[in-house]
This record gives structure tokens, sequence and C-alpha cells, in this order.
């Protein structure tokens, strides 16, 4: 059986194997088949016909990353959109419109820059509870202490993993054999101020002949980027951040048990807290800020039972529950006077999942032995937006669906067959059916194609069909009817009291959104040349009745022609009436009365299915690995060329996403090397973002190269040193400033924060121990 694993050393490297060295498993290699997880596939040891990033925790180490969200943030593929701590006010205005946010002050995958509700983000396989309003998850407040690796697939999967992995699927597993106790202290500080760290971290873990355990908890308190400590930001008024100031805690549980000779038990466990604190300015034309200190806490339970039966079977039922419960506290800050509460809010979002399913050998072929991997469920999400200050529910979704898969590998080919330019030649196919409750039913297929016709080159393809629900909040939000000044949304030469009134909020009318999935990839792994791996993957996903806001940047509302058809010029009185009587609130912020003869427009800014939108591009990546005198020296690098582009409405020309402010840029790389030799290690990557353009005056910024830098050491000394890791590292560490742009709001960064960041140099020193 062959076993498809990227090399635990090969960061942001796409999986390579040789079929030659894939065919010299030993036999105590292959009796531990049962605990390798390969992401892509249901099917134990098998084979993706998609790439597969694969980072283990040595190269997250030794590249100085101490969080996951930085991990996922150093994938070219990887969006730095949607939800993460990052992304400042204003970054709303681009494509991903309210999901391009701090939300929760986690990190969110965002693959293609499709939106975080679009990759699916598990944990040990299991999917992981929905946090905020937008549908994302958290993938940061997992101890990296615990982890031995992450997999990202950047193709879609929903066949495999259903709803929500039309950009793909990041799965995060964790260490299965810990021993002993390790305790950490991390400290680091921005070159230009803010972001001061404090990081305190302890993980334990026994194992013994029928099973182990690992347990690992973090506590994180980041101090807040103020504009003021920014020369570039200086002109927004205090105390606007750029940066949110949090306190984390994290606690995670991994248990595994075999009872007997056929039964295993694995439960997972998490737990986290994040209190947050930031402020921002609404407008100029008021006398107050708002502060914001919302408190997100989460919590995941999973576990699983295998059952291993005769002829190399394996039965297996697991079940998953989450609850993800984020408070808004927002206060009205009057600089003169006494701050008043206004808002306390809980977005609340509840999961539960019940699997049961099987796997093992088909049939004896030729060319190998064929497996098959089949299961069936039941998934269910609910969404709570309560008012806690009036003890009300504002918003209110459930959605539940059944599922049935089934997964089948074939080996047409194999080596022993001796086919001349055919070394080994294997097909996938995988079929999912899910009945929503909402939304009826949809099959989803995928087909892949893995071909060696050497033992130094391997080519694969898939085709498939994904499928993704709205999200409730997308189909609940409540509807919000807002009268502003004409000016205010981009007017040029309204008369005096000229108003538009904003139509914005949920839409329960939404269809749900599906995509047409390509790759095709080439693998050069030389016999000859056993350290050389390199990777070309084309993709090509035609996403039709995505759900977006239309209107994003209401300062361009009324003069940007890509929201002309979601503008009504001159409605009547009966049509305004008619929209503010579908609302749920009628806001008026035009400062004068309501008079429908004075509203030049009606926009509708709700929730709906554009027309579609396509992403094509091309993934490289590669590693090199040489003697380099005592110790030695790898070589790695990834990049990603990216062309995105939406289509509003049937007959309506494109426009582009990549490339344009707030949105991925059309080429992200990370390319360095590290050095290591006995404990010892030095590595240093450079990592660019190209330009993107603004719509508003047609200028595309600079583009922005930035390099990471770490020193580490860790003691194989016996005694007291033993087990003791230091390591200092630096991010930025030229200290670039983000490039700059014209902003049409002065409250707003004039940085693109989605693809760029604030932070500056900064450096950061740690100490661990294990005993």
């Amino acid at each position: 059986m062959s076993v498809l694993l990227a090399p635990a050393a090969a960061a942001q490297q796409a999986s390579v194997v040789d079929p030659q060295r894939e065919e010299e498993t030993t036999d105590a290699d292959a009796t531990q088949l049962d605990t390798i997880q390969v992401t892509g596939t249901r099917i134990r040891g098998g084979v993706t016909p998609s790439p597969v990033v694969t980072i283990g925790i040595e190269s997250i180490r030794e590249e100085g990353f101490k969080d996951l969200g930085e991990v996922i943030r150093s994938i070219p593929q990887n969006f730095g959109g949607g939800q993460n701590p990052g992304v400042a006010a204003g970054a709303s205005t681009g494509s991903g419109g309210l999901a391009n946010q701090n939300i929760t002050g986690g990190s969110s995958l965002n693959l293609r820059g499709l939106g975080p509700d679009a990759t699916l983000t598990l944990l040990n396989g299991r999917r992981m509870t929905y946090g905020g309003f937008v549908q994302t998850v958290d993938i940061s407040a997992i101890p990296v202490e615990a982890v031995e690796r992450i997999d990202v697939v950047a193709d879609g999967a929903s066949a495999i993993y259903g709803s929500d992995a039309v950009a793909g699927v990041g799965n995060v597993i964790l260490q299965r054999d810990y021993e002993g106790v390790q305790v950490g202290a991390r400290y680091g500080d921005s070159a230009d101020g803010g972001l001061g760290t404090r990081e305190y971290t302890a993980t334990a873990g026994a194992t013994w002949s029928t099973g182990g355990f690992i347990t690992a908890f973090k506590d994180s308190t980041v101090d807040p980027i103020h504009a003021a400590e920014r020369d570039y930001t200086r002109q927004l008024r205090p105390p606007t951040t750029l940066y949110p100031g949090s306190d984390l805690r994290s606690g995670l549980l991994s248990l595994h048990q075999s009872i007997g000779e056929s039964v295993d038990v694995r439960v997972d466990a998490l737990r986290t807290r994040r209190d947050q604190r930031y402020a921002n300015w609404p407008s100029t034309a008021v006398n107050y800020y708002h502060a914001f200190a919302p408190r997100t806490t989460a919590h995941l339970l999973s576990p699983t039972v295998e059952f291993h039966g005769p002829g190399d079977w394996t039965l297996w039922a697991g079940a998953t529950w989450g609850r993800d419960e984020r408070e808004q506290f927002e206060t009205r800050v009057f600089p003169d006077a006494d701050a008043v509460l206004r808002t306390n809010d809980c977005y609340c979002n509840e999961s539960r999942a019940y699997e049961v399913g099987g796997e093992g050998p088909l049939l004896a072929m030729r060319g190998g032995e064929a497996r098959v991997a089949v299961g069936a469920g039941y998934r269910s999400n609910d969404f709570l937006h309560a008012n806690y200050l009036t003890g009300s529910t504002t918003t209110e979704g459930r959605d539940a669906s059944r599922f049935a898969y089934a997964e089948l590998s074939l080996p047409l080919i194999g080596t022993a067959m001796a086919v001349t330019g055919v070394r080994r030649l294997e097909a996938t196919a995988a079929l999912r059916s899910e009945d929503y409750d909402s939304f009826g039913r949809v099959t989803t297929p995928k087909l892949g194609l893995v071909y060696a016709p050497s033992a130094d080159v391997t080519l694969k393809s898939s085709w498939g069909r994904s499928f993704k629900t709205p999200t409730l909040f997308q189909q609940h939000w409540d509807r919000q009817a807002v009268l502003y000044t004409a000016p205010t949304l981009g007017a040029v030469g309204a008369p005096a009291g000229a108003t538009a009134l904003v139509l914005g909020g949920g839409n329960p009318d939404l269809d749900p959104e599906r995509a047409r999935t390509l790759t095709a990839s080439v693998a050069f792994h030389p016999v000859a040349a056993p350290n050389l791996e390199m990777e070309l993957t084309w993709f090509d996903i035609d996403y039709t009745d995505r759900v977006v806001q239309p209107v994003t940047d209401y300062a361009q509302a009324l003069r940007n022609p890509l929201y002309a058809q979601f503008v009504q010029r001159a409605p009547s009185a009966a049509e305004l009436q008619a929209v503010i009587d579908s609302a749920d609130a009628f806001y008026n912020v035009a400062g004068a009365p309501y008079v429908p003869g004075n509203v030049l427009a009606l926009v509708r800014a709700e929730y709906v299915n554009v027309a579609r939108q396509r992403i094509r591009g091309l993934d490289l990546s590669g590693s090199y690995r040489m003697d380099l005198g005592a110790g030695r020296l790898t070589l790695r690098g990834s990049g990603s060329w990216l062309d995105s582009s939406q289509q509003s409405a049937a007959g309506q020309a494109d426009y582009a996403l990549s490339g344009v402010l707030f949105n991925p840029a059309k080429v992200n790389a990370r390319l360095g090397g590290l050095w290591a030799v006995g404990g010892f290690s030095a590595s240093t990557f450079a990592n660019y973002t190209g330009g993107v353009t603004n719509i508003a005056d047609d200028k595309k910024t600079a583009s922005f190269t930035t390099w990471d830098a770490t020193l580490r050491y860790a003691s194989d000394r016996p005694g007291a040193w033993s087990g003791l890791e230091l390591s200092l590292s630096a991010q930025n560490l030229l200290n670039r400033a983000p490039p700059l742009h014209t902003t049409l709001n002065s409250l707003h960064a004039p940085f693109d924060s989605t693809n760029y960041s604030a932070i500056g140099r900064f450096v950061s020193v740690s100490v661990s121990k294990h005993f």
C-alpha cells in the first residue's frame, strides 16, 4: 500500500513522493498505516490527486512561527484578508465585505481569497466550530506546541468533506506520542511601538503500551498598536488602533486508547477564551469614539471509536460538538464626558455532527489493492445574534443536513507490471450526497488521476464539483434601511439636502453557491538527486452564484460603475416606503428629516448571489538539501500567481479582483534557507507581496518585501542543559513600512492591511525546557 506524506522538513512545499521510495515501505511501517492521516482523502495511506502543502512542527520552530495564524499567513496560496487581527478599519471595502475585518481576534484560512467561509478547517480530520458572524474558524487558538503538522489542500474538496471546502481544506494534525513536560516563555516587541507580547506555555504528555495523551496550555497577552505609533497613520484621531490588544487562554487535550486488539478510542477537546481591546472613530462629524472589548469563548469536543475488523477493514463512529460565543462589548466614549455602554451583543454559534464510516480493501488488481471508504452522517449548525442589553434576539437561524459519501482508489498500473512509459497509474473517485433542510439534495463528485511515467516525475490532475450553502448570517442578518446624505455615498454635484437610501443586511432568498474546480500538477523528484523536489500546479475555479455584498465601499456607491446595477435612480415615494417597510430597522444619519422627494437614489446592498467568479493561477514550490560544512543547508520556497475576477450579472463584463485594493495581490512568494548543525539552526526567508491598484485613483501601490530571520538552539547535552531550547526571531528584519495609497475616508488607515502589515520589525526571544 502506498503512503503519500510530505517530509516534515519541507515547509511550504507541496507533497512530492518518489514512487520508488513508496515501494520501499517496510513491514514495520505498514503496521502503522492505521495511524496515518492523509488530508484530502478518507482512504488510509491513500493518494490524493491534489497537491498538499505540509508544514511540520520542526519547520514551524526553525522559522520562528509561534502560532498557526503566523504559519497560514506565510503560505502564498492564503490571503491575509478575512478574519485576521491585523486587518484594520477600511478593509471591508474590498470584495470580501464584512468578512475582511478583525472579528474574534483570531486567524482564519482564506485560500485563493475566496473568503474564510469557503475554506474548511479541520482538527485531526474533524470540523471545527464556526466563530463570529461570518462563519470563520480561529486556527490560531490551537496551541502550536501540541501540533505535529498542518496540511493544506488548495483544491475543491466538497466531495470528500462537504460544504465549505470550495477553495480547499486545512487540517491540523496533533502530536500522538508525546513524552514528558515542557514549559516555555516568549517575549517580543515591535521596533516602532506596540504589540508587546508576553506568552507562557505548558505542554505535557505520556504514552503507554496501549495509548497516550497530550495536553497543552497557552497564555498570551498582546498590547495594541495605536495609530499614533506609526508615522503614516498619525493623522488618525487617537486612540484609534491598527492592531488590537488581546489576552488569550487556550487549553487542549488529545487522548487515544486501545481496548484489546481491535478497538481504538480517541478524544480531542479544546477550550479557548480571547479578550480584545481596540478603538476607532465612527465619523469626523461626531465628538465620540467607539471602544471595543469583545470576548470570544470557544469549546470543542470530538470523540471517535475505531473497530479494526478482519480483512484489513476499519469501521468507525465519531461525533463532534462545538460552541463559540463572541460577546461584543461596545462603548461610546465622549472624551470630555462619561462613557456609555452602547452594545452588548452575542454572536453565538453551535454545531453538532455525527458520522459512521468504514474503509478497507475492495479487490486485488494487477496494479495493487483497490480500496474504498464509505460513510454517512448528520450535521447541524445554529446561529444566534442576541442583544444582552435588552434581553432580546436580533437574528437566529438553523440549518441541518444528512449526508452519505463513497471514495474509491484504483491502482491501474504498478511498477511490477513493467509497462513501458507507465511506472504508475492510479485513478481516484469520490461522490458525496447531502440533503439539506433548507436547500434540498445536492451531489458533488470528484475525479482524480495520478500518473508517473518514470521514477523522476509524477503528474496529477483532478476535476470536481463543490457546493456551499449561504451562511446563516448572510441569510438572517437583520435588514437595515439607512438614509445618508448623497455626497456621503459619492454623489457629485448633488443639490443641497439631497439624500440616498441604502438597504443592507441579510437575504432569506439566497441560493447555494456552486463551483467547478480543475487542477493539474507536475512534480519533479529525480532519483539521481534525491534531495531535490519541485512541483508546478495549475488551477481553475469556476464559481457561480457566489454570495457577496454587492456594494462594499459606500463612499463610492453612487459613482463607481461597478455598483451601477445595484443603484436605482429617482425612486418613487412608494418604492422607498416599500423598502423601509421590508427592513427590520430604519436609521436616519443624514442630519435632516426624511423627505422622499429629496432621495436621489436607492442602493440595494443586501447580500445577493452574483453571477460568477473565476479564479485561475499557478503555484510553484521546491526544496533542495545539501551538506555544507559540518551541517546541512536546506533551500525552500513557494510562490503563487493569481488571476481572479467577478461578473455581477449575466451579460456584464468581468472586472478584476486580484491585484485590486483589499483583494489578494496577483503574486505572493516566500523563499529562503535554513542551515542546521547539531542543535543549532539559522534561517532567513524573504516574503514578497505584489502591489495592488486603488480603483479610486487607478494608482498601483508598491510591492512589499520583508525579511525574517531566526536563530535557534536546542540542546542535546546531558544533565541540566538537556531539553533546553532558546530562540531569537525577527520578522520584517529591515523594518519595512507598508506601501501607502490615497484613502477617501480620513478615518481609515492609508495602507492595505489585508496584504501588508503595520507591525514593522518585531523581535522576540523564547526559552523552553523539556523535562
